[in-house]
């Protein structure tokens, strides 16, 4: 019995699968049309942008840290790519560069504020949220950009596989995702993060700058914000000035309900992208059954609490 409690993943890493296994078994079973393929391709697809914000969130949460800003970077991002366009002539192409490098500048300032001024992630974000948030409204005039480039709505487009229609987004999420895990596993830099998460004094000593590792973890969430950005547009087929203000706290969720640890140094990437599905499912088969919103929002706060607990206890347990 040891050797088999060994060898079995921590709780930590299994609770999404239980999750996702008893929300697909309790909607399939209330409600007909939750066993569809294009069901589940609706599921991803409305997941993908969150998803992707969620793989920054990961990187940072491992480092111990929290982003609040990512969901307006991420309009910010969206409405500079679609402006530029749009307004200035500028090819979607080098449109769409111009909106992740301003995504990746954000990162790249609350990078040097928590690692340069040492000031809290949390705080750091919050700022920067507002941030955000009005350059957006005062860049865009608070208007909608209703003229988009086909490039950048080719994301959102659909190819036929197994009886569904899978978006091309969702593909590309699934791709980031594994890229992102190969990396964090099998390259220095990426056992580097888990390191600087764990315990960024015992990191320097063995000659790693963990500044250097988080000012580095800050500027590729703002990248993964930025390609959010593009897949925002590529599914409403717009740029939303409004868009983002709670992309924030549903990637968090993701992250949390994923395994990754608030404290930092523990969690696996992929576990994110199950917990946003998790949470996608929820939504999903909860307005199948034609429960209020409000209610939905009620169980996804539920869950995170209960996440959180379960990680705060696996810790205790631990030492």
């Amino acid at each position: 019995m040891d050797n088999l409690k060994h060898k079995l993943p921590p709780l930590g890493q299994l609770g999404p699968f239980i999750a996702l296994v008893i929300a697909c078994t309790v909607f399939g079973m209330t409600t007909e049309r939750f066993f569809s393929a294009d069901n589940f391709s609706l599921i991803l697809q409305q997941v993908m942008v969150v998803g992707v914000i969620a793989i920054g969130q990961t990187l940072i949460i491992l480092t111990a840290g929290i982003d609040l800003s990512c969901g307006m970077i991420m309009a910010l991002g969206s409405i500079v790519m679609t402006k530029l366009a749009a307004d200035s002539g500028v090819p979607a192409p080098l449109a769409i560069l111009a909106g992740i490098a301003v995504t990746a500048l954000f990162g790249l300032v609350n990078g040097l504020l928590v690692t340069r001024i040492k000031l809290p992630p949390f705080i750091v974000t919050l700022g920067t949220f507002n941030i955000a948030f009005a350059i957006t409204q005062l860049y865009s005039g608070a208007q909608t950009v209703t003229e988009v480039s086909p490039v950048m709505t080719w994301l959102g487009s659909t190819f036929a596989i197994g009886g569904a229609n899978v978006a091309y987004g969702t593909v590309l999420m699934v791709l980031l995702y594994l890229g992102v895990w190969f990396w964090l596993r099998e390259t220095a830099p990426g056992r580097h993060v888990y390191a600087v998460g764990n315990n960024p004094e015992a990191t320097r000593l063995v000659g790693i700058p963990p500044e250097r590792i988080l000012l580095g973890v800050y500027v590729l969430a703002g990248v993964f914000y930025g390609i959010a950005s593009l897949l925002s547009v590529a599914r409403t087929g717009v740029g939303d000035p409004n868009a983002g203000q709670t992309e924030n706290l549903d990637a968090i969720t993701a992250v949390v309900l994923g395994g990754t640890s608030l404290f930092g140094g523990r969690g696996v990437v992929l576990g994110s992208l199950i917990g946003a599905v998790v949470v996608g499912v929820l939504r999903n088969g909860l307005t199948l059954m034609g429960v209020s919103s409000v209610y939905q929002v009620l169980i996804t706060g539920i869950l995170v609490i209960l996440a959180v607990t379960v990680d705060q206890l696996s810790r205790k347990g631990g030492r």
